[in-house]
């Protein structure tokens, strides 16, 4: 594969031009692109052209590109993620009928969790999170079930830096969040009130793959306002179990709804 004068190769320089559309900046001129990936004028420009020859990127009004259908076509063909968003959405769906605000899964991805799908009704709760978007994982309900359920090595590598603090309920602290995943892991959910937002409350539990590892995290995000959010924690739970087995899963058991509050309330 040819490389560059640095020792890249087309295809690293071809992925940080893709890296830089996000929901923020869903189109780009080849002048941002080349000033953003570090690259010159006369190689972004080249690269561009070929990434929209492939289908890549396509061209916008304004002299501007932007992701192509081609890159989502080909990920949707045979990516983990399309089994999971699959198994996931019929009981997504019977979870927001109870929920009425938002109702999501996310992976691990790298060190953030990245979000599949979402699920949200009209006139709810503000909620930051995006479809294939990404939250830092020691500040939202999701990233805290898939850190608890992480290797001892991979929680100590994030424990280990510095953590932002997005709101008072944050919790940067490591011996303080230590003891909040072994909770995490003890409960089989956590909810996560004003951690990143101070407009919401996140409740969420694992959900797992046939070999019984934790593949993805259910959540739910109601407003902050909400006197007792544990109230939804069966809902959760069953929803959580439903998608587990679906994913060839063994029931993880029938008694982990017991001693989590109330009925789920009707909204």
């Amino acid at each position: 594969m040819a490389r560059s004068n640095s020792g890249e190769s087309v295809l690293t320089r071809a992925m940080r031009i893709l890296r830089l559309f996000t929901p923020g900046s869903p189109t780009l001129t080849v002048s941002e692109i080349s000033r953003n990936a570090g690259l010159p004028v006369a190689t972004a420009h080249r690269m561009v052209n070929e990434l929209v020859a492939l289908g890549a990127l396509e061209r916008t009004e304004g002299r501007r590109v932007r992701m192509g259908y081609q890159l989502w076509e080909l990920a949707s063909r045979s990516s983990r993620a399309l089994g999971l968003r699959e198994a996931a959405m019929p009981f997504m769906e019977d979870l927001q009928a109870v929920v009425k605000h938002h109702t999501q899964i996310g992976v691990l991805e790298g060190d953030d969790v990245l979000y599949l799908e979402r699920l949200s009704a009209r006139g709810a709760v503000r909620n930051i999170t995006r479809i294939a978007g990404r939250l830092p994982v020691h500040a939202t309900s999701a990233g805290l079930v898939l850190l608890a359920h992480s290797p001892a090595e991979f929680q100590e590598e994030v424990l280990s830096r510095p953590l932002e603090r997005y709101t008072d309920r944050t919790v940067p602290d490591p011996a303080r969040l230590r003891s909040l995943l072994a909770q995490v892991r003890r409960e089989g959910f956590v909810v996560a009130a004003r951690m990143i937002s101070e407009a919401g409350t996140g409740v969420a539990a694992p959900v797992r793959d046939a070999d019984g590892k934790v593949v993805a995290a259910l959540s739910v995000v109601i407003p902050a306002s909400d006197p007792n959010p544990r109230t939804l924690v069966p809902a959760l739970l069953a929803a959580s179990r439903g998608i587990t087995r679906s994913m060839g899963a063994r029931d993880p058991g029938a008694d982990v709804l017991r001693g989590h509050g109330p009925k789920p309330r009707s909204h």
